[in-house]
């Protein structure tokens, strides 16, 4: 079974392959540092599984899964996040990727979830299960205000909420302060709240977090 890895940060990618190169049945098909990467990769490797990284610069693991899944249809994407907070993991599983898990999860864990979508099954970490169950019943009341919200408004939102400073939201996502804050001031507007505390509300409000 062919996998392949992308993350930004070139230390996890050589660590995962390290491990994963040793796990009988598994062959590491290539790495990637970006989404834009990813796309490359999988067109010349054409890998069975993909473990992706959610948070990356430029091109997000979102986005890069959405493309990837349009574009081959029988890749099975895995992600791979620092959280399970927010409606992004919902979203994912929703848009049909194969398995999501924190890099927190044990050897034995990611490749259970690596076989698993292999076969055409589904994984899903018992921590972001329980997040996602208890996310439903609000999830489902009409009018969700952050449906409306991209990728990257949901990351920086998510990491405001938990009260992170502008400065360290810049460094944890590769985006200047400038950006962050136009990113902030955007999310305000659209949720129509005025400050982090009523954004940190609303969140709880609606399901998004718990």
């Amino acid at each position: 079974m062919r996998v392949a890895i992308v993350d930004d940060h070139n230390l996890i990618r050589l660590s995962l392959s390290r491990m994963l190169a040793d796990v009988p049945g598994l062959e590491i098909a290539g790495t990637a540092g970006s989404g834009e990467e990813a796309l490359q990769l999988v067109r010349e490797q054409q890998p069975h599984v993909l473990l992706m990284d959610l948070m990356m610069p430029g091109m997000g693991g979102h986005e890069a899964s959405l493309r990837l899944m349009k574009q081959w249809p029988a890749l099975r994407i895995v992600m791979l996040s620092v959280t399970e907070d927010g409606p992004l993991p919902g979203r994912l599983l929703q848009a049909g990727v194969a398995g999501y898990l924190t890099k927190g999860a044990s050897l034995d864990e990611l490749v259970l979830a690596i076989r698993r979508a292999a076969c055409g099954q589904r994984y899903v970490s018992p921590e972001l299960a329980q997040v996602l169950a208890l996310q439903q019943p609000q999830a489902e009341t009409a009018g969700n205000p952050f449906d409306c919200l991209s990728e990257r408004e949901l990351q920086v939102l998510m990491l405001l909420v938990k009260e992170k400073r502008v400065q360290d939201i810049a460094e944890q996502l590769y985006l200047s302060p400038k950006t962050v804050s136009t990113y902030r001031s955007r999310l305000l507007q659209k949720l129509g709240v005025d400050n982090d505390i009523a954004l940190a509300r609303l969140a709880l409000q609606h399901g998004v977090l718990v």
